[in-house]
């Protein structure tokens, strides 16, 4: 990926704070103007009843609790502030519904549509459609390849894959390690990144061998456990450290370790900061995670869908290469955080989960030692 420096973004985007919300299975979208219960696919927020201004949809619940239960609240919170009404839907990981749900956005006469793609000829294709019809676009979190988004927001998913590459370093040491790679979905451009940035730190080091490499379609950790413990067995149980790509990825590995009874020997990478991952960290079967406050994430969607909706425009902090596309897309990149057991305190001081919500049981004592509270 290439990144140009311009303008600092905006001071408001670390303005947002996260409340939590449990993620949801409901499988009907609602139009504008429905909030269903806590956890449901669709809320209008902001501006009263009205058409919306501003459209949004999320991936799944499947590849990451953060969709619902950090990501639509903060959401939520910033177009309600600002008073732009926006529907929040919920494309619960199945790209036809996702274009259905763009579709119907589109018709109800959204200025602005943003979508975290479920994979890129898909996501272009809503972009092409919202084009067409005088629609401006963003790409949230994942960029489309080949797609026609007006403006990009994410983190710097190289950066991620470094910072995952250096942790699982540290907590190998020096001595020579077998490594195994769980990478994410072959069809999320940011899994690639991810890969990249990761190799980009291990390969160089030549006491660390890499004995096994799969992506896991869809980011499904039921088929991560599946992956893990065949490469396990392939290598007769000799896999020193595991680069998975986000918690959820990681989590799937630990059970096959634990299986074994290697939790916690093997050192184990993973990202989003998710509750279950800092639990892991904290009892010593997760090496590290890395952390992306998905507060300064949506706080800068917001500003950029609430500036264009308002005919304004957006500030930005450089712009990114679309290869396929053959275009730079205006973009904001944001610096993700690695956490290690030493530091998960910065994810509860931020807000970002409770400690009550990981200080349970076994951990809460690990905790009184961090001092988390």
């Amino acid at each position: 990926m290439r990144v140009r420096s311009s303008a600092l973004l905006a001071a408001g985007v670390a303005g947002v704070l996260l409340t939590s919300a449990c993620g949801g299975d409901s499988s009907t979208p609602g139009s504008a103007g429905e909030t269903p219960a806590a956890g449901g696919e669709t809320s209008a927020t902001g501006g009263g009843s009205g058409a919306p201004e501003v459209g949004v949809i999320l991936p799944d619940t499947e590849s990451s609790v953060r969709w619902e239960s950090f990501d639509r609240p903060a959401l939520e919170k910033a177009f309600e502030d600002a008073g732009v009404t926006a529907d929040i839907q919920n494309a619960q990981g199945d790209a036809s519904r996702m274009q259905t749900i763009a579709d119907q956005m589109i018709t109800q006469g959204v200025k602005v549509l943003a979508i975290v793609n479920l994979d890129s000829n898909s996501g272009a294709a809503i972009q092409q459609k919202a084009k067409a019809a005088g629609v401006q676009t963003i790409d949230y979190d994942r960029l489309t390849l080949g797609g026609t988004a007006d403006y990009y927001i994410s983190f710097d998913n190289t950066k991620v894959g470094e910072l995952q590459g250096e942790g699982l370093a540290k907590c190998l040491g020096d001595k020579p390690a077998k490594i195994a790679y769980l990478n994410g979905s072959p069809d999320d451009n940011n899994a690639t990144l991810f890969s990249k940035g990761a190799h980009s730190v291990l390969d160089p080091m030549t006491q660390y061998t890499k004995v096994a490499e799969q992506a896991v379609p869809e980011w499904d950790n039921q088929q991560a456990a599946t992956i893990f413990e065949q490469m396990l067995t392939q290598q007769g149980g000799q896999i020193d450290g595991v680069l998975a790509a986000n918690d959820g990825l990681g989590n799937a590995a630990i059970s096959i370790l634990a299986k074994n009874g290697r939790a916690g020997q093997v050192p184990v990478t993973g990202q989003d900061a998710t509750e279950q991952g800092l639990q892991n960290i904290l009892g010593g079967q997760q090496c590290m995670t890395v952390y992306k406050p998905v507060g300064e994430e949506a706080a800068a969607l917001a500003d950029v869908a609430i500036a264009l909706a308002k005919g304004e425009k957006p500030e930005t902090t450089g712009t990114v290469e679309d290869a396929e596309g053959g275009r730079d897309v205006n973009a904001i990149l944001l610096e993700p955080q690695a956490i290690f057991r030493d530091n998960v305190k910065t994810v509860v001081d931020d807000g970002f989960v409770k400690a009550s919500d990981i200080c349970t049981g076994d951990y809460a004592a690990a905790c009184t030692e961090l001092g988390i509270s």
